[in-house]
């Protein structure tokens, strides 16, 4: 963290009690850290939601494994889309349902067609896409117009 600076800023008291309730029960210990972690996190709706950012993600699903040939599309649309799909994470929840976890890399909009083609096959019974980025890159994200590769 940076040098720190002070802010002062008027809320409503309902409000504030309202938001003192909600971050005690989070575990916060002051209000700082709960407004800095707002702050965080609309600068990472911003960052992703640009078309072009480099996100990392993880798309959840749980699906019926009986439904016609369910397993084998989605394995198909991973392989179509190899490039962006990390890793995966496969369990079983009960008889009939299944958990899957991926965790993607790639562009934001990409990323995201690609989640919905995924939650959108029959047999999805919920799907949901959370991407994010790593801290320096909201930290720098106005610092840099110029595209960076990075070999791992």
């Amino acid at each position: 963290m940076g040098v720190l600076s002070r802010i002062g800023i008027a809320l409503d008291s309902e409000l504030l009690k309202r938001f003192d309730r909600s971050i005690a029960r989070r575990g916060y210990t002051n209000r700082s850290e709960a407004f800095r972690d707002l702050i965080r996190d609309r600068l990472v709706t911003e960052q992703t939601a640009a078309p072009d950012a480099t996100v990392v993600g993880t798309v959840t699903l749980i699906y019926d494994h009986h439904a016609s040939g369910i397993t084998e599309k989605l394995t198909e649309v991973q392989h179509e889309h190899h490039e962006l799909v990390v890793s995966t994470s496969h369990a079983h929840l009960d008889h009939d349902s299944c958990l899957e976890v991926l965790i993607v890399h790639g562009k934001s909009a990409k990323v995201e067609q690609f989640a919905d083609l995924l939650i959108g096959l029959k047999g999805v019974q919920h799907g949901r896409l959370v991407m994010t980025v790593p801290a320096h890159a909201i930290e720098h994200a106005h610092e840099h117009g110029h595209k960076h590769s990075h070999k791992h």
